[in-house]
């Protein structure tokens, strides 16, 4: 059959036998392009929440660790004020007697 067509014919018949499996190769990259966005796509998005879910996670052991020291510390610092306050009460009979002394120069 070949030796009945011209050699233009042939070669017409050879391009379009090769722009036939280009097309072919294109719709299969395209293909295989769009799956990888895709997947790509679904990457990111669970990569995202995994990131937002162990941030949450560290905010919120973070947050009960602060809460933890900012109650010890408020707890020192209402003991040293009680304690401040008592030697204080314990102090003034001796300071109002330093005072009166120092007053009437004794």
């Amino acid at each position: 059959m070949d030796e009945d067509k011209t050699l233009l014919q042939q070669i017409r018949d050879k391009e379009q036998e090769f722009a036939h499996k280009i097309d072919e190769t294109k719709k299969e990259a395209d293909t295989l392009v769009t799956a990888a966005k895709t997947e790509a796509d679904e990457l990111l998005c669970s990569a995202d929440a995994e990131g937002k879910k162990k941030a949450d996670q560290v905010y919120w052991t973070v947050r009960g660790k602060t809460a933890l020291e900012i109650e010890a510390l408020t707890t020192a610092a209402e003991a040293e004020r009680t304690a401040a306050h008592e030697r204080g009460e314990r102090n003034i009979p001796a300071a109002a007697d330093l005072i009166i002394r120092f007053v009437t120069i004794e």
